[in-house]
């Protein structure tokens, strides 16, 4: 973002650098660490948090960040930041409550704990960025309701695909362009992948087998085409998406010719979509469409062709790369890249990958049960579908056939979790019984502290 770069060397010439707090050591959490640590004058990563505290320390080590201080209580954890050291800690909730930390990157991809550590960043008044589309995708419509009643921002990040497409989105909305097309290229779609598939690539690249396995089985990408789609008051046009399949190498320009342009030109809310096997993969494009007859003269002047869908596109994602923009963005000027603008539009539901048997426990996204469909909030609503965000945990009451969908009816939810309670209070909230969305939480305060 141009305007970032200038306002955090101010904040560098002054001394006074942006504090933040990144919980997750993983693969892309390492990635964010070594980007801040070593390439952005101006902000500064004072704590992380993992599971496993080894790996918090290797992401400051990897960073060129030697000297780590371990603390376990937010008393700690003030005085390391105070005295400048980096702090390391596997209890993520003592960044959330923390002072001294302007912001909480969460970069788990788990939904619950992410739940846990957002809802307690909020309460403490921190911004949040997310590298987690699971969560926002499940419950971002009520966490960004709490983000603005207690004045924080709350995002996803710039880099990954669903921030690139925002980021796009505001450029082409810019022109006088119309997107009704929200699209994300993927060079390999199976839902029957699983981590024992993927394990060879993931060891290749150093990455989580079940990670891999979400990207491979298409949850990940229902859950980056649910969260822009939320950002935009954007639909599926059927449930999993059309996902065409072209011939490698053709180009991205050519989308128009994949998708029903009657859907497209309907003059409804648009839809978020994918396609397999175009380039430059692994980008993101949009279609859009302009009413001004002289400006569509221009349009095809500047070879976007005749219309009356225009494609544009980013060719490349940079996920880690761009997070700190994502940080400066909240803190300095109280800018999201991407976060829900009101009600849920689209779902992310969950599918059985194979035969499941009553009393089988699900297991969890991007592992060897079930993947992840986007659908209209509204058909999941109707249907009682079992969000995929959900899923992990669950008990099953009766057996499920390969490829059905599964519903609320079919599980039993484990007991105490949090995300269950916000996906009840975001049901009431938006669709409340009476014309006033209620206001009175279900969230009971502390609940994150009482369920660790």
């Amino acid at each position: 973002m141009i305007l970032v770069d200038n306002a955090l060397k101010k904040r560098q010439q002054a001394g006074q650098p942006i504090r933040v707090g990144m919980v997750g050591a993983g693969f892309m959490g390492r990635g964010v660490a070594l980007q801040i640590c070593r390439y952005v004058p101006g902000m500064e990563l004072v704590a992380i948090a993992n599971r496993t505290i080894g790996q918090a320390r290797r992401a400051y080590h990897e960073a060129g960040e030697l000297g780590t201080t371990e603390v376990s209580s937010v008393h700690a954890l003030e005085a390391c930041i105070a005295r400048g050291e980096r702090a390391i800690t596997d209890d993520a909730l003592l960044l959330s409550r923390a002072e001294g930390i302007d912001a909480i990157i969460e970069v788990t991809g788990a939904v619950e704990h992410g739940a846990q550590v957002v809802m307690e960043a909020i309460r403490h008044g921190k911004h949040v960025v997310l590298l987690n589309a699971e969560l926002d995708g499940t419950a971002g419509a009520i966490l960004k309701v709490y983000a603005d009643r207690a004045g924080v921002v709350y995002t996803v990040s710039d880099g990954d695909q669903p921030g690139v497409t925002l980021n796009l989105a505001r450029f082409v909305l810019g022109l006088g362009v119309k997107p009704v097309l929200c699209g994300n290229i993927k060079g390999l779609h199976d839902p029957y992948r699983n981590p024992t598939t993927q394990e060879g690539f993931a060891k290749q690249w150093g990455q989580n087998p079940s990670m891999v396995t979400s990207f491979a089985d298409g949850s990940k990408i229902s859950f980056e085409q649910a969260v822009i789609a939320n950002a935009l008051g954007m639909e599926v046009a059927r449930r999993g998406m059309y996902g065409p399949t072209v011939a490698p190498g053709t180009p991205i320009s050519k989308a128009a010719e994949w998708y029903p342009q009657e859907r497209l030109l309907d003059g409804g809310p648009g839809i978020v979509d994918y396609v397999v096997g175009a380039e430059p993969g692994p980008g993101v494009f949009i279609l859009g469409t302009h009413d001004d007859p002289i400006q569509q003269h221009y349009l095809k002047l500047y070879k976007l062709g005749p219309g009356p869908l225009y494609c544009f596109y980013t060719p490349y994602h940079l996920c880690h790369f761009e997070t700190p923009n994502s940080v400066a963005r909240a803190v300095l000027f109280g800018d999201a890249c991407l976060a829900p603008a009101g009600a849920p539009k689209v779902e992310v539901i969950t599918a059985a990958k194979i035969d499941l048997r009553a009393g089988d426990m699900l297991d969890g996204i991007g592992h060897y049960m079930t993947y992840g469909l986007a659908e209209n909030y509204a058909v999941a609503r109707t249907e009682n579908l079992l969000p995929i965000g959900v899923a992990e945990g669950c008990r099953l009451l009766r057996d499920i056939p390969k490829d059905q969908v599964l519903t609320y009816d079919d599980v039993a939810l484990p007991p105490g979790r949090l995300i269950d309670l916000l996906r009840r209070e975001q049901e009431l909230y938006f669709n409340p019984p009476m014309l006033a969305a209620t206001t009175a939480p279900l969230v009971p305060a502390g609940f994150a502290l009482a369920n660790l």
